[in-house]
């Protein structure tokens, strides 16, 4: 890339981030700052001009979005412009790029910052991939665009001996992919990526009220019951929550009221894929890592370790220690800002595009 003076000066000021360009939730990190954005990756367009809706000033991105879900006029649409992990809308993800990024530096000195940029991915995306959530950054106004596999990422924030002898196992569970990788001399041993993650759980429960109770309730609402009454482990206490939808039958609103019991069961589909991958990963592992293995644990990081029972699921499936790390959903973003502020140690760990 040839040198360009004006971008020198400009990424002088800039401040560089760590992006999780996540399916559900977009993060990004600001060294010194810590976890400056963290918001859906929801964007409100005209359904005509695909172009973002501007709303009190603000271009409708993030949770603003989000709140209109469901509730706009027939000519605006709400959407999530990744799925499974990757660019579906390139577009529309560009766009959400260039207000992050311009939000990050709404406090800087530059008016049009170019800032350095390590962006987290899926580990099972393809080269076309990559190159595409590399283009929508430089076009929404990095100067440097490096990406970095998100399990590498999390391993990194969550301070997991991934550059020394032996093992170090992270179940990375998001949005849009689950991603299991075992680590060992800062490379992965083995690895499994399944695109069945935080979206399809809510899938299930939307899925799971509909057809047992003829009740159709919102993407949203089934968060909110995952979220809340959720489970993948009996609890010590069971809990219920309240639901509105509209009723299949009759077409008139209606409340329901569920119980943590039903909706395990709705998620255990969903969830036993995911435990079935982790299995699979550790069967893999070398015999001389299974000490290891059992002397770390099995680290759960991801909006998705915060099911409830999920680690002990885990620990009761695979026979070792599962734990949650610290704050899980902000791992992949807090871990690509550590890559930028430690180039010299963790820059091999970066994907190279041809």
């Amino acid at each position: 890339m040839a040198f360009n003076p004006i971008n020198w000066i400009l990424g002088f000021f800039s401040l560089d981030i760590g992006i999780d360009l996540g399916t559900a939730n977009t993060l990004v990190h600001v060294r010194d700052k810590g976890i400056v954005i963290n918001e859906p990756s929801w964007v409100a367009i005209d359904k005509r001009s695909r172009r973002v809706i501007v709303v009190g000033g603000t271009p409708a991105v993030g949770q603003v979005a989000k709140e209109m879900a469901g509730r706009t006029p027939k000519d605006v649409v709400v959407v999530r412009p990744l799925r499974d992990g990757v660019i579906s809308e390139f577009e529309i993800t560009e766009e959400i790029l260039a207000y992050f990024i311009s939000k990050t530096h709404e406090q800087s000195i530059v008016p049009l910052p170019r800032p350095r940029v390590v962006v987290g991915v899926p580990s099972g995306v393809t080269e076309v991939e990559q190159r595409a959530v590399n283009d929508a950054a430089v076009l929404a106004g990095a100067r440097e665009v490096h990406l970095i596999e998100e399990p590498t990422a999390s391993a990194i924030a969550v301070g997991l001996p991934i550059n020394q002898v032996g093992g170090s196992v992270i179940v990375d569970i998001g949005g849009g992919t689950s991603e299991i990788t075992v680590f060992s001399m800062g490379g992965i041993v083995t690895s499994r990526s399944l695109r069945v993650a935080g979206d399809e759980m809510d899938l299930a429960v939307l899925e799971f009220i509909r057809y047992k109770y003829n009740l159709l309730i919102g993407e949203r609402m089934a968060e909110q019951v995952k979220m809340t009454i959720g489970s993948a482990f009996p609890l010590k206490e069971e809990k219920t929550m309240t639901v509105r939808g509209r009723n299949l039958v009759t077409g008139l609103p209606e409340t329901l009221e569920l119980s943590s019991v039903e909706i395990r069961e709705a998620l255990s589909d969903t969830v036993e894929q995911i435990v079935k991958a982790a299995r699979e990963v550790v069967d893999d592992i070398p015999p001389e890592m299974v000490s290891d293995l059992m002397d770390n644990g099995v680290c759960l990081c991801g909006g998705g370790a915060l099911l409830q029972g999920l680690a002990e699921r885990l620990t009761e499936e695979l026979k070792v220690r599962a734990w949650i790390a610290e704050d899980p959903m902000t791992c992949v973003a807090r871990g690509a800002g550590m890559v930028l502020e430690n180039m010299d140690e963790y820059g091999y760990l970066l994907l190279q595009l041809d």
